[in-house]
């Protein structure tokens, strides 16, 4: 294994965005294989309705072809909150010799400095900071030096998806084809689409 992409998040529920930006980040930057993450218990977010076995098994669903994505449950399998310093340290010690690169949204890059050891982090990847073709991309300032040669723009076409959008469409009864991957929209139960549209229920955040 020379490069490994780590690609973490809720997933809830998986959408075609994120296989579109998985599959593009893979061809763009080189990599053998991306690591799909979905959190289990995260610190940053409130949690999703949606129990974390059953997100795993959509983002497995929508994979199940594509074999240079690789569903991994490593954040299910650890006890206590999502930490990325964690997902990484294990990743590390199952590829010491490749180059792993953490892909994250700018949003999330401009809160990195509030990671839990998010200075650790950068021994253990590079950022690649996904972006729309155009827009200009700059470090926290509250991590700037610390950041500097570590991270790098991946301006990728993205899709006009998002799961809060998916959830909306579902609470208020319309279809989501075409925005979800059919093996996902397929399997949704009643049980499914009800604690989805709970996510999106401002009361519940």
């Amino acid at each position: 294994m020379k490069a490994v992409g780590l690609f973490g998040g809720a997933f809830a529920p998986f959408h075609n965005g994120h296989l579109r930006l998985a599959l593009e980040a893979r061809e763009r930057l080189g990599l053998d294989q991306v690591r799909l993450v979905p959190t289990a218990f995260p610190v940053h977010r409130p949690q999703a309705r949606i129990s974390p076995l059953r997100r795993l098994e959509w983002v497995r669903l929508a994979v199940a072809r594509e074999h240079a994505l690789v569903v991994d449950d490593c954040e299910l399998r650890r006890d206590g909150p999502s930490y990325t310093i964690d997902t990484l340290s294990q990743l590390a010690e199952q590829f010491p010799r490749a180059r792993r690169v953490l892909l994250m949204g700018a949003d999330a890059f401009a809160h990195f400095h509030t990671w839990h050891r998010w200075a650790d982090i950068l021994g253990l990847a590079e950022l690649a900071v996904v972006l729309r073709p155009g827009n200009d991309l700059q470090p926290p300032a509250e991590a700037a030096a610390a950041l500097e040669g570590r991270f790098h723009p991946l301006e990728v076409p993205l899709l006009d998806i998002s799961s809060t959008r998916i959830r909306r469409k579902l609470r208020h009864g319309k279809s989501v084809r075409g925005l979800l991957p059919d093996a996902i929209l397929d399997s949704l139960t009643a049980a499914d689409i009800a604690a989805l549209t709970e996510d999106e229920n401002p009361s519940t955040h």
